[in-house]
C-alpha cells in the first residue's frame, strides 16, 4: 500500500493577522506578523476546523483506521495498568468528588463520573508511567492520552458508536499532530511540556466531532482550547515533583472536553487562536512553521505517523534502550561486565534527559543513562522492570553513573536516534546506531505483538475479560455504543 507521507506534496498555509485589540493600541506593538495572508484569506485555524468538520470516516483509508484502532487498543491498555500507581489514584480520587453523577467510566476503577472529569483521569493514568503513544516525526502529541480520553469521556456520555469514536480519534489526530509539528518543538526549549501545550487542541476536537460541531463552532472550539493549553518542564530540571508531568495529560483531555462543550453551547473563542500575532504559536514558542498547520490537510493522513513505545520510559531513551538490548542480547553480556557506555544524540537528550542519579522512578523514566542501566540488568520490554526499587538497586545505580552522553552536531532535537557504545571491562568496544525501534511507523507491531503487549500490561485484572476487550477494541466500527468498555 502506498505509504502515506503527509510531510510530502505539501501545501503552503499562511496565518492571520488582524487588528491589535484596543486594549492594546498604547502597549508596545507585537512583533509583526509574517505570515498573514493577503485579506480574505482563511488562517490555520479556520482551515483546520473546517477540515475536521467535514471530515467523513468513508474518506478515511482502512489502513490509517487500522492504526487507530490499534492507538486505541494500546492507550486502553496502558491507562488500566496506570490505574495502579500512587499518582494516578490522587487524581483519580479529584475526578470522582468533582464528577459524580455522570455516564463516563473510569477504567480499572468500576467509577462513572462526568466527561471532563473521565476526561482529567483517563488522560494522566494514560502518561503515568511512560507507556503511552506519540508520534515519529516527534510532534510533541501524544494521540491516545489526548484522543481517547476526550473521546471516550464525550462518546459514553452521548451515545456515541464505535464507528463515531473512530472518526473522532483520527479527526483529532490529524489536527494535533499538525499542530504539533509546527511548533518546531520549540515549545520546550521555552519550558513547556509540548503534550500538555498541543494536546488540548486534539481533545477539542475530538470532543467536537462526537458532539457534531459545524466548522464555525469547531474553530472556536480550537480557540477556546488554545486558552487551556500549558505544562511546564521544571521537574526535570528541578529533579523533583514529576507527578505534575501526569497531570498535563490529563488537564490537556479535561480542557479539549470543556472546550468542545462550550463550542458547542455557542462560546466563542479567537479565528486566529493558533496562527495569530498573540496566538498559540507565537506565545509558546521561539520558532515555528505556520505552513505546517494545513500542509497535506486533506491529501495525506499525519496519524500515519503514531508509533507505540515499546520500553516504560521516555521516547528519548528508547532507541538507546533497544541499542543496549540488541547488544546484551548479541554478546550474552550484562550490566556487571560493563566499564562505561557513551551515547550520543540530540542536544536535547545530552541535557534535558542526562539525569545520572534519579532520586525516583518518575524522574528515573525521564533519565537516558537510567533507563539504560535498567535495560543492561533487567528485562526492558517488562514494564515492572522499571520499578522504584531500580533507583534504589546499587548496581544499577552505579552503573547509569558510567553513562556519558554527548550532542552530535546537526541531530535535530526531533530526533532521538542514537549512537551506542559499550566498553567492556576486558577491553572490547561494543557498538551499536539505532534510529527506529519496534513500533514506529515502518516498524510497527504486528497483530501478535501489540496483543502480547496488551497481555502484559493488563496481567493484573481478569484474563478472559481483557481478551474479549482486546478482540472488540480491533473490531471498535462494529461496536453500536461504547458502555461495554468498562472494567
Amino acid at each position: 500500500m502506498k505509504r502515506r507521507n503527509f510531510l510530502r506534496n505539501a501545501t503552503a498555509a499562511a496565518g492571520v493577522g488582524g487588528s491589535a485589540p484596543l486594549f492594546l493600541a498604547t502597549a508596545t506593538p507585537l512583533d509583526a506578523d509574517e505570515t498573514a495572508p493577503e485579506a480574505g484569506q482563511k488562517g490555520g485555524t479556520v482551515r483546520l476546523a473546517e477540515y475536521a468538520a467535514a471530515l467523513r470516516t468513508e474518506e478515511i483509508p482502512a489502513d490509517i483506521l487500522q492504526r487507530a484502532k490499534d492507538c486505541i487498543t494500546d492507550t486502553v491498555a496502558v491507562i488500566l495498568f496506570g490505574a495502579q500507581f500512587p499518582w494516578s489514584k490522587m487524581i483519580i480520587a479529584q475526578a470522582q468528588r468533582m464528577g459524580s453523577g455522570g455516564k463516563s467510566s473510569i477504567l480499572g476503577t468500576g467509577s462513572l463520573v462526568s466527561a471532563p472529569a473521565a476526561a482529567l483521569a483517563h488522560g494522566a493514568m494514560t502518561h503515568a508511567f511512560e507507556q503511552d503513544n506519540l508520534t515519529l516525526p516527534d510532534s510533541g502529541a501524544h494521540p491516545g492520552a489526548a484522543l481517547l480520553s476526550s473521546g471516550l469521556a464525550i462518546g459514553q456520555e452521548r451515545g456515541a458508536s464505535g464507528r463515531d469514536l473512530l472518526t473522532a480519534f483520527v479527526t483529532g489526530a490529524e489536527v494535533m499532530i499538525r499542530i504539533g509539528l509546527a511548533t518546531k518543538r520549540t515549545n520546550e526549549e521555552r519550558g513547556f511540556h509540548a503534550p500538555g501545550t498541543v494536546g488540548s487542541f486534539g481533545a477539542a476536537v475530538a470532543g467536537g466531532k462526537l458532539l457534531k460541531l459545524d466548522a464555525a463552532k469547531m474553530t472556536n472550539a480550537l480557540g477556546i482550547a488554545a486558552s487551556t493549553a500549558g505544562g511546564l518542564l521544571e521537574f526535570a530540571r528541578s529533579g523533583n515533583g514529576a507527578m505534575v508531568k501526569r497531570l498535563h495529560l490529563g488537564r490537556a483531555a479535561e480542557g479539549g472536553v470543556l472546550a468542545a462543550n462550550l463550542a458547542a453551547d455557542g462560546f466563542t473563542g479567537p479565528t486566529t487562536a493558533i496562527e495569530g500575532r498573540a496566538g498559540f504559536l507565537k506565545a509558546f514558542c521561539n520558532d515555528s512553521d505556520a505552513s505546517l498547520l494545513t500542509q497535506g490537510l486533506g491529501k495525506n493522513f499525519a496519524s500515519s505517523t503514531i508509533l507505540l513505545k515499546r520500553f516504560a520510559c521516555h521516547i528519548t531513551a528508547h532507541c538507546a534502550v533497544q541499542a543496549v538490548g540488541d547488544l546484551r542480547a548479541q554478546h550474552k553480556i550484562t550490566g556487571s561486565d560493563v566499564e562505561s557506555i557513551q551515547i550520543d544524540g540530540s542536544r536535547r537528550m545530552s541535557t534535558v534527559n542526562n539525569i545520572p542519579k534519579p532520586p525516583d522512578i518518575l524522574i528515573g523514566q525521564f533519565s537516558i543513562p537510567f533507563c539504560v542501566a535498567v535495560a543492561m540488568y533487567r528485562n526492558a520490554v517488562d514494564p515492572y522492570s522499571f520499578d522504584d526499587a531500580a533507583t534504589r538497586d546499587a548496581a544499577i545505580m552505579a552503573l547509569a553513573s558510567k553513562v556519558k552522553m554527548s550532542a552530535v552536531p546537526g541531530q535535530s532535537e526531533a530526533d532521538v536516534a542514537a549512537n551506542v557504545t559499550i566498553t567492556l571491562k576486558d577491553g572490547r568496544a561494543l557498538t551499536q546506531r539505532v534510529t527506529e525501534f519496534l513500533g514506529t511507523p515502518s516498524h510497527p507491531l504486528t497483530g501478535k505483538e501489540l496483543r502480547e503487549k496488551f497481555g502484559l500490561l493488563t496481567q493484573k485484572y481478569p484474563k478472559q475479560q481483557m481478551q474479549r476487550i482486546y478482540d472488540r477494541l480491533q473490531n471498535l466500527e462494529a461496536e453500536k455504543n461504547l458502555d461495554w468498555l468498562r472494567v
